[in-house]
């Protein structure tokens, strides 16, 4: 697979990107197929860190047409999402928009969610659309960028859990203020990263998640490319962060801190170093149980873990809430997917848990409404 160098960084825009350190062959989708294992296809993940900027990033990028050849069913499952999307839905009513165009809208679900405070025409841009059903939003299937036309008429741009997934968000900002008129309001939502990497979390660095993308420099972004922040909102501690924004034409640049290249840095490989003891930890776990072990999680949570050398060969079986992935193989493994259900009646069941800020909900569905013995090793 020839991938795309990345010989800027996607902030500063500068040719001074350092190696920082390279995971050994990853799989390239974070989702479940029903195709043979040899058709999996596997990248070297090769972080670099800007001198300009301090930021980590991937230097070699996975073609996009590989990377969303299908949805992964990222966002749509579980409570915690949906009440993520009722509180950005809120956010996003507070500045009144009369018409909404959104970037990677996927499902459609945030709209539906909108439409329950009020119903505004609402188009959403999306390479790979799944609407919902009897979701009334005007999708359009493509990519947001420098060659995308539109005649619709929009005072509002929202986008959730996007500008973290772009291969180059300098351009993508510069490409909102062209398509964007003064007095237009940006108001988007994305994970907050700087505190999943804090926290160890395994999705907050991967193929899609190209650039360790912290407050600093949404701020620059967005002041660089003539926007101003309105008002900034946290959802949760450790999930994600809203911002509003508005088309400013006295909008001033600012400056990025020399500060965080060593602080990115440090963060970086104090989570390498956390989970090569973590999986030391956890093998000589498995191997010390008689009973069964599963691994939670048919997404990135479970692929990094076995990246970084878990040892699959007593795990039973992969668990996962999505009824979706349930009976398809998690892509890069030959693990089989199965829904936490089958875990009823298994005596001294062992569940490995790695799923960030969303184990507290697996852990409570588990042992409140299926087996209150497992024990899970986090």
């Amino acid at each position: 697979m020839k991938t795309v160098k990345r010989k800027a960084c996607s902030i500063s825009g500068q040719e001074d990107l350092d190696n920082l350190y390279v995971f050994k062959s990853v799989p390239v989708f974070m989702g479940c197929v029903d195709s043979p294992v040899q058709d999996d296809l596997f990248q070297d993940m090769s972080w670099s860190i800007s001198n300009s900027s301090g930021a980590i990033q991937l230097d070699s990028l996975v073609p996009l047409e590989i990377l969303y050849k299908e949805s992964h069913g990222s966002g749509d499952i579980g409570s915690l999402w949906e009440n993520h999307h009722k509180c950005f839905a809120d956010f996003i009513f507070n500045f009144n928009p009369s018409s909404v165009f959104e970037i990677g809208g996927g499902h459609g679900r945030l709209s539906d969610i909108y439409k329950e405070l009020q119903e505004i025409p609402w188009t959403i841009v999306e390479p790979n659309p799944t609407p919902q059903e009897n979701n009334t939003a005007n999708f359009i299937e493509g990519f947001f960028d420098s060659e995308f036309t539109d005649d619709g008429k929009y005072d509002t741009y929202v986008h959730s859990h996007v500008f973290e997934h772009l291969y180059n968000q300098d351009e993508f900002m510069r490409d909102l203020s062209n398509f964007t008129k003064p007095g237009d309001k940006l108001i988007f939502t994305l994970p907050n990263m700087e505190e999943m990497l804090k926290r160890k979390y395994t999705n907050c660095l991967n193929f899609e998640h190209t650039v360790f993308l912290t407050e600093p420099y949404i701020e620059y972004l967005l002041a660089k490319h003539g926007f101003r922040l309105i008002e900034k909102e946290y959802f949760m501690e450790d999930h994600s962060i809203f911002y509003a924004s508005i088309r400013d034409l006295d909008q001033k640049p600012i400056n990025i801190s020399s500060e965080l290249y060593n602080q990115n840095k440090e963060a970086f490989f104090s989570y390498v170093q956390f989970h090569k003891k973590l999986i030391l930890d956890l093998n000589s776990k498995i191997r010390q149980f008689n009973g069964p072990v599963y691994l939670f999680g048919a997404h990135v949570f479970a692929q990094v873990l076995i990246q970084m050398g878990l040892d699959v060969s007593n795990i039973d079986c992969i668990l996962d809430n999505d009824p979706n992935k349930q009976g398809k193989r998690l892509y890069g493994t030959s693990l089989m997917v199965n829904s936490p259900k089958i875990l009823e009646g298994v005596n001294d069941a062992k569940v490995i848990l790695k799923a960030g800020i969303y184990n507290a909900e697996i852990k409570k569905d588990i042992l409140h409404n299926i087996n209150a013995s497992t024990v899970f090793l986090e």
